[in-house]
């Protein structure tokens, strides 16, 4: 399914973004970043989401590639209810190679990752909510499973959220990434073995 731009917003808008193809294109602005106080001790929430609401339990996905080259590069996806109630997750880079990042916030910032190690282009992400939990998962254009990364709490009593592709660059201006295969819909299953 492509990105239907008329029934989402931005939080944030970057200063490019463009629809091509079914693809969406865009660019980010400057020392953009969504952190929340956790070791560093800043509190940011700059970043850039295009979002479209959802009530209740869900399964939501995105595929994506980006041309990460800075520290801390990054585009995904993002689960958000507030400023300090959220997960992101996706490809970070860091150390010089890009990283599978989840980082889940509820009042502070987590942040989990490891190194994928194979050659790909693009990742797919998908995040099924049920209940108290994120259950996330993600396979590369030459992986044909799914695989776990985490299951995280995220508050049942926050019926109501904001899902879509996220990005950011935390250390410069004009990241570049694109997007495509957006999807929600209900749950697509509570297993997780």
């Amino acid at each position: 399914m492509s990105i239907d731009l008329k029934a989402m917003t931005w939080l944030n808008p970057p200063p490019l973004s463009e629809m091509r193809d079914g693809r969406l294109f865009v660019r980010s602005g400057d020392k953009t970043d969504f952190w929340q106080g956790t070791y560093y001790g800043f509190h940011r929430d700059d970043g850039h989401f295009l979002q479209q609401r959802r009530r209740g339990d869900f399964t939501a996905g995105v595929s994506f590639l980006g041309h990460y080259e800075h520290l801390y590069d990054q585009a995904g996806l993002m689960i958000r209810h507030d400023a300090t109630h959220w997960m992101k997750c996706g490809i970070e880079f860091t150390d010089g190679a890009k990283h599978f990042s989840v980082v889940v916030t509820n009042g502070h910032s987590d942040w989990s990752a490891f190194r994928l190690d194979h050659e790909f282009d693009a990742l797919s992400v998908q995040v099924t909510r049920n209940g108290d939990a994120l259950f996330i998962q993600y396979r590369t254009d030459r992986m044909s499973d799914w695989q776990m990364a985490r299951l995280a709490y995220f508050d049942p009593a926050i019926p109501d959220l904001a899902v879509g592709p996220s990005f950011c660059s935390p250390q410069r201006a004009g990241f570049e990434a694109e997007f495509f295969d957006f999807s929600v819909t209900d749950p697509v299953s509570r297993d997780i073995h």
